[in-house]
Parts: structure tokens; C-alpha cells; sequence
């Protein structure tokens, strides 16, 4: 049991090799999701408070731990890219099962589980989980002189439409991403 959870230690290793659009605040290169695991974990810490329901914290930060390990496989997929991935569920899928398969059966079974409460979107803490996983890309956007939002030429329509599902679970989080955007409109970050 022991070497099969160190194997899976091993390989999510590569999680800090999985490039992401958004870079660090005030830094050139880009994130890599190992670094954005750890910041959402502790935005969501901070901001727990802010859940529009009742939260068991600790559910949220699993959630947040293990949702991106699939893209040591399948790469991240850029937020408002989604859509032109056909198959992106499936080869979520196939690399939950692949990375997760490398730990005892019941832990495998554990992380799927966490995996499909996050994509699922129904709970109050997957959608919490939702909620700081999206926050974190504005504030890096609104602190990067637009970022991925100047670099891809999106608008505040599309950036709000595509991530009104946070206020599904911290309203109040929503709202400041209303206001980091109407500034960004401002100051010419986004159209």
C-alpha cells in the first residue's frame, strides 16, 4: 500500500510541470497548476466565510487538492477555451482513472469521488470549491495589467458570462469580480 501511494506522490509531482495561462503576479512566466492548487487551497481558507451555504472547509480544500491532477495528462485547458474540446470530459476521465488507478483502491475510489462532487457543481462545497478557483484568475488578471484577459482580446461580457457560476456559491465573491471587471473596462484590460 505504501508504494502505491508513494508512486501516486510521485507523479502528481508533475503537476508543477503543467503550464497555465496566467501568470504570477508581477511575473513574466506563467503559473503552473501545482501553484495554482496551493493558492485556491488557501484562498479558500481565507475566504470560507464568504460561502453563500453552510461549507465543511475541509471537503473543499480535498476538492481543490486533487480537481487539476487530471491535467498532468490532458494539459490545462485554457477557462474560455472549454468549449472547443470536444472530448475533454472523456480525457479528463481516462487521466482520473490512469493517476488515481496508481493508488490503492479505496483512495482511488476517494479522489473520483471528490473529482465528480467538483465537476458535478451541486453541493455547497463543490460549488465554494468553483467559486475561489475562478477568483484567483481575476485577481491575477486585475493585478497583471489585464493578462490573459488583454492577451486573448475577451470582453467584460464574456469574462462575466463564463464565470457567473460563482456566485452560485459565494455571492459576495461575484460581486468584487463584478467591480475587478468593471475597473478592468476602465482601465482598458478588457473591452
Amino acid at each position: 500500500m505504501l508504494d502505491q501511494q508513494i508512486t501516486f506522490l510521485t507523479e502528481t509531482d508533475k503537476l508543477k510541470s503543467v503550464e497555465r495561462k496566467t501568470s504570477p503576479i508581477g511575473l513574466k512566466r506563467k503559473e503552473n497548476s501545482a501553484e495554482h492548487s496551493w493558492q485556491v487551497i488557501l484562498a479558500a481558507m481565507i475566504l470560507a466565510g464568504h460561502s453563500k451555504e453552510p461549507i465543511i472547509l475541509l471537503r473543499v480544500i480535498q476538492m481543490l487538492a486533487i480537481h487539476d491532477i487530471v491535467e498532468i495528462d490532458t494539459g490545462d485547458v485554457f477557462h474560455y477555451a472549454k468549449q472547443d474540446v470536444s472530448d475533454l470530459e472523456a480525457q479528463e476521465q481516462l487521466a482520473a482513472n490512469r493517476i488515481y488507478g496508481l493508488l490503492p483502491a479505496h483512495q482511488a475510489q476517494e479522489l473520483e469521488l471528490l473529482r465528480q462532487e467538483f465537476e458535478a457543481r451541486e453541493t455547497p462545497e463543490s460549488k465554494f470549491a468553483h467559486s475561489v478557483d475562478r477568483l484567483m484568475a481575476f485577481i491575477m488578471n486585475a493585478n497583471n495589467e489585464g493578462g490573459t484577459w488583454r492577451e486573448f482580446n475577451l470582453t467584460r461580457e464574456q469574462v462575466l458570462d463564463k464565470n457567473s457560476h460563482v456566485a452560485e456559491g459565494a455571492p459576495t465573491l461575484y460581486s468584487y469580480i463584478e467591480s475587478i471587471t468593471a475597473q478592468a473596462v476602465e482601465q482598458r484590460f478588457l473591452k
